[in-house]
């Protein structure tokens, strides 16, 4: 059976604990401040969220930034990266699916990210299926029905399953997911350290309909992806929904941010929607 779609229910959310000093170049403060308001607004609102630290001491460091409102539940584990959503399993109703993860490509190996998924599927209870091919979660994108979306930068790069070409990864997707109408866009955005993940660049939001952002401004570096995204959902008979680019984002070294309204993130109660300060982030999170 298909995954379930971004707008099932949810049981619980697994997040994670920023740590690692050496990935965050502009310190621990600002991703623990955001990380804590994400955990504290989720699960005020009424969804539970787990939270993984690595020990007691961060553990600690969690807990006073996060306060006791809602239903926090943190769990001591072994990992790197916080994003679970390519670290750990894809669920399905027959259990979680772990895939093998080799660090975005071989660029971002840290330890214990291998070890992530059988540690959530554990915490959730249910039963674990493994497989060799190399997906992160942020790779695809599914409607439940069957049907996803993906780049060809990610899952053609051979620097994730070298051999396999797209007939090869189509069929694995179809036998370890059940995901057998697959939807090829082209690349991801700019600088996107995933190699083009399409949760950064487009996303379902109800059967065959996909949200995917436009280029307002003439600086907009991913003003042709969007296009080129837009066009190949259409001619695939998907029917395709605009929301506002946030733009040209820059980091504090001036190089281009991969800044996208599309790693939001929906819970029983909620449309959590990350914001870069531009003009467009309160249309976005309207639309």
């Amino acid at each position: 059976m298909p995954p379930p779609p971004a707008w099932a229910p949810v049981e619980r959310i697994f997040t994670a604990w920023p740590w690692l000093e050496d990935e965050w170049e502009g310190g621990l403060d600002a991703p623990r401040r955001q990380t804590a308001a994400l955990v504290r607004t989720v699960a005020e609102a009424g969804t539970p969220v787990t939270l993984l630290v690595p020990d007691a001491a961060q553990e600690e460091s969690a807990r006073r930034l996060i306060g006791t409102g809602g239903d926090v539940a943190y769990l001591q584990a072994e990992y790197g990266d916080i994003w679970l959503r390519d670290t750990g399993p894809i669920f399905t109703a027959d259990g979680a699916h772990a895939f093998a993860f080799n660090g975005w490509g071989g660029k971002y190996q840290m330890p214990g990210d291998d070890k992530v998924a059988g540690t959530l599927a554990e915490a959730a209870g249910g039963s674990l299926h493994r497989h060799e091919f190399i997906l992160e979660g942020g790779a695809i994108d599914q409607d439940g029905t069957g049907r996803a979306i993906t780049t060809e930068e990610c899952l053609l790069n051979p620097n994730r399953n070298p051999g396999m070409d797209r007939a090869a990864i189509e069929a694995a997707l179809a036998e370890t997911l059940g995901l057998t109408d697959v939807v090829w866009l082209g690349r991801g955005l700019a600088r996107d350290h995933t190699d083009g993940h399409v949760d950064n660049l487009a996303r379902f939001v109800a059967p065959g309909k996909v949200v995917v952002p436009e280029a307002l401004g003439a600086e907009d570096p991913n003003a042709f992806v969007y296009e080129d995204a837009a066009r190949r959902l259409s001619d695939a008979g998907l029917g395709v929904v605009r929301i506002p680019s946030p733009g040209r984002v820059a980091g504090e070294d001036g190089r281009i941010v991969p800044a996208s309204y599309m790693n939001f993130l929906i819970t029983n109660e909620l449309v959590v929607v990350p914001t870069f300060g531009s003009p467009l982030d309160e249309d976005a999170v309207a639309a």
